[in-house]
């Protein structure tokens, strides 16, 4: 198993910035693939951004394209989101997934790990 810690989320203004992260541990060597999903109240998990661990691919959602960047520390086991621009409809929480497998990254689905989720505000 691996387990997942985000951090990073809060409250910001319209057009600020925020950096989250989610550090992973546990069987770390197993990771193919990270990525970042969303949820906003009532709505369902949708896809930001992912990376693969081994030669850092990126993907993104048309929505964050542009103002989200996906990087990695694979010496650390962490991932990062940093988000620039923000609007109020990026309001959600925010989850940090880990895929084991080939599987498509950009679908809950590709993923067996998530973390607990880290809330991000943006104000208008």
């Amino acid at each position: 198993q691996v387990q997942l810690v985000e951090s990073g989320g809060g409250l910001v203004q319209a057009g600020g910035s925020l950096r989250l992260s989610c550090a992973a541990s546990g069987r770390t060597s197993s990771i193919r693939a990270m990525g970042w999903f969303r949820q906003a109240p009532g709505k369902e998990r949708d896809f930001v951004a992912a990376t693969w661990w081994s030669n850092g691919n990126t993907w993104y959602a048309d929505s964050v394209k542009g103002r989200f960047t996906i990087s990695r520390d694979n010496a650390q086991n962490t991932v990062y989101l940093q988000m620039n621009s923000l609007k109020p409809e990026d309001t959600a929480v925010y989850y940090c997934g880990a895929s084991p497998s080939w599987a498509p990254v950009t679908v809950v689905s590709g993923y067996d790990n998530w973390g607990q989720g880290t809330q991000v505000t943006v104000s208008s």
